[in-house]
């Protein structure tokens, strides 16, 4: 396994190479400018924990608390000519340089990390503490990486919910070894709690936590959901029980033909609806809580007016995003039953009864209660959401997206979205299988 996720000695010349040419490249850009400003390479490159194949760079550049981090950012817009602004909890750049995804931070150079001005200030002081401790134990995060990559926990972005790379460092010198953190793993339950410099109890409602060392205030594991959790706790245990590779590499998940797609919509005898539109130009960390925001909207809206859903998803392909909702009910009869107030309760009792005027059946007692039968507005849950969907709470960015335009498909209709990365989402939802043992 080691020879497949450890990089080469050219691997390692290379980007030794580029990331030292940035950052004297950085050096000089601010002397020429007159600021005092620190580049730093961070992240797992910097502590010698990243895998074979990855061309990810994260550079910072530092400046004292009281500057002008504005400054920084100008200087990180010279780095390259190809690169583009994104923004988290502020502005950084996202370049290419010779072959390399290089993200240029700007952070403040603070004595204390639990005395931030941003969030990003505390890297340094991660880098800092996992680079003097991990050596020796380099493979063993290797190796972890790779697994939660092929069992599909890795990355702490809110699309994904899952392990961080800092957090696999910390859980390796946890645990000393990669094998020690899938037999620990194996019997994690809900609530875990790891402190690695003895910094006492905090109170968190995450499923994992895991006390930063530098930072005793903030759980490392925040972002980790719980099926993510559990989803990596049973892979551990089934790994232990029956080691292979298929646990680190799994077979890659192509997308669905036509044929393919239609004959699954058929076989199920659900029904798929799917809510797709242009995706608002934010970064996944913003746009993905607001799609599931979305979904839990609309899936209260169909439960509440009688429908059933199996499972949903969301997600993003190219520039547009979507909602997919899979019916296990999905058409209901024209008629609908109304429960009213005990018939000893007047004053409730009458103003049912004039909400319901004209029902077309009642109003009768049942089981005590006045019951009225009404006909409902709509009997198929599609055109209850394309009735609504707009009304719905949607988050704000989302709301301008669904109310610019939007399109509402249908069962086989799914099948005119002809793009791979999104054939490939729904391979892995319709197939869906995680190691569970």
């Amino acid at each position: 396994m080691l020879k497949r996720v450890k990089p080469g000695p050219e691997d390692r010349s290379r980007l030794l190479e580029v990331s030292n040419a940035i950052l004297s490249q950085i050096d000089n850009l601010a002397r020429e400018r007159g600021l005092s400003l620190k580049a730093m390479l961070v992240g797992s490159a910097a502590r010698d924990t990243w895998l074979a194949g990855d061309h990810d760079l994260d550079i910072f550049l530092g400046v004292s608390p009281d500057a002008d981090i504005a400054a920084a950012l100008d200087v990180a817009r010279l780095v390259s000519p190809e690169y583009e602004e994104k923004y988290a909890e502020h502005a950084y750049v996202h370049a290419k340089v010779n072959g390399f995804d290089v993200d240029l931070v700007p952070c403040y150079l603070v004595d204390d990390p639990t005395h931030l001005k941003s969030a990003v200030d505390r890297t340094p002081f991660h880098t800092k503490y996992v680079s003097s401790r991990i050596v020796g134990r380099e493979d063993d995060v290797l190796l972890l990486k790779q697994f939660m990559k092929g069992v599909g926990v890795y990355g702490s972005e809110l699309k994904v919910g899952g392990f961080s790379g800092y957090l696999t460092e910390l859980l390796v010198l946890c645990y000393g070894s990669f094998a020690g953190v899938l037999r620990a793993a194996s019997g994690w339950k809900a609530r875990e709690y790891l402190d690695p410099e003895g910094h006492g109890e905090l109170e968190y409602a995450e499923p994992l936590v895991v006390v930063d060392p530098v930072d005793p205030k903030r759980n490392v594991a925040a972002a980790l959901t719980l099926d993510k959790m559990q989803q990596f706790a049973s892979a551990s245990r089934s790994f232990l029980a029956a080691p292979s590779l298929e646990f680190f590499f799994p077979a890659k998940v192509m997308p669905l033909s036509d044929e393919e797609l239609l004959e699954l919509i058929c076989r199920r005898g659900s029904r798929i609806i799917l809510v797709d539109f242009q995706a608002p130009a934010v970064v996944e960390d913003i746009l993905y809580p607001q799609l599931h925001k979305a979904e839990e909207s609309a899936k209260a809206l169909l439960e509440r007016n009688g429908f059933r859903l199996l499972r949903s998803e969301v997600g993003s392909y190219r520039d547009r995003a979507f909602l997919l909702l899979e019916m296990e009910v999905w058409e209901l009869s024209r008629v609908s039953r109304r429960m009213g107030p005990p018939v000893s309760e007047a004053e409730h009792l009458s103003r049912f009864l004039a909400a319901h005027d004209g029902p077309l059946s009642g109003p009768y007692i049942a089981e005590g209660r006045v019951m009225v039968e009404v006909p409902r507005k709509y009997t198929r849950a599609e055109d209850l959401l394309a009735a609504q969907i707009e009304n719905l709470a949607l988050g704000k960015h989302l709301s301008g997206a669904i109310r610019g335009g939007h399109n509402i498909l249908v069962g086989s209709q799914v099948a005119e979205i002809k793009d791979d990365n999104f054939r490939t989402i729904l391979a892995r939802y319709f197939l869906a299988k995680q190691h569970v043992g």
